[in-house]
């Protein structure tokens, strides 16, 4: 088997059966799903897949041409080296909130990225009234700094007036 990897990243608004038009094209083309991401973000439905399949850039958009015209998505493909079944076991979670203000991401992130906190998965989120937006981050991720470190790296986000909480993530037994 000489299968390639691609990631597709596909974007469009939101409707019910995006996943279904999507998968059933590669299925019924023998391309096969690795691991994918998918979620509704304001409005609008993104998609992150890992596939494989005997096949070349210019036949996976083929196939899929007519989905995205059919659903008005927009299709990125990028070769890629797969990895399935490497999984991170992240081992500290972080929840930041406050009022929103523009850099609040980049801060909270730089601050964890020069300890060497490798992020897994980061989700965010607006809540509040539009008079007074909160912003709201949960991030996993793995770090090799024990919990007062961190905690002594996210101290100017703290002191900026938002409140931080970073715990450990103990792993599942049995």
């Amino acid at each position: 088997m000489n299968d390639k990897w691609w990631m597709l990243t596909l974007v469009g608004q939101d409707s019910p059966g995006i996943v279904a038009a999507v998968t059933s094209a590669l299925a019924e083309a023998g391309i096969t799903l690795g691991e994918t991401s998918m979620l509704r973000l304001g409005g609008n439905f993104t998609v992150m897949m890992m596939v494989s399949g005997d096949t070349d850039e210019q036949a996976l958009r083929s196939l899929l041409v007519p989905v995205l015209e059919a659903r008005g998505l927009r299709l990125h493909i990028d070769p890629i080296e797969a990895e399935l079944h490497q999984h991170l076991v992240p081992n500290v979670q972080v929840t930041v909130s406050g009022a929103d203000r523009t850099g609040i991401v980049a801060q909270v992130t730089t601050a964890l990225a020069e300890g060497g906190f490798n992020i897994l998965d980061l989700e965010s989120d607006l809540a509040g009234t539009p008079h007074e937006p909160v912003y709201i981050i949960q991030i996993s991720g793995v770090s090799g700094e024990p919990i007062e470190r961190i905690e002594e790296r996210l101290a100017p986000v703290r002191e900026s007036g938002v409140s931080v909480n970073v715990v450990p993530v103990e792993p599942y037994i049995g």
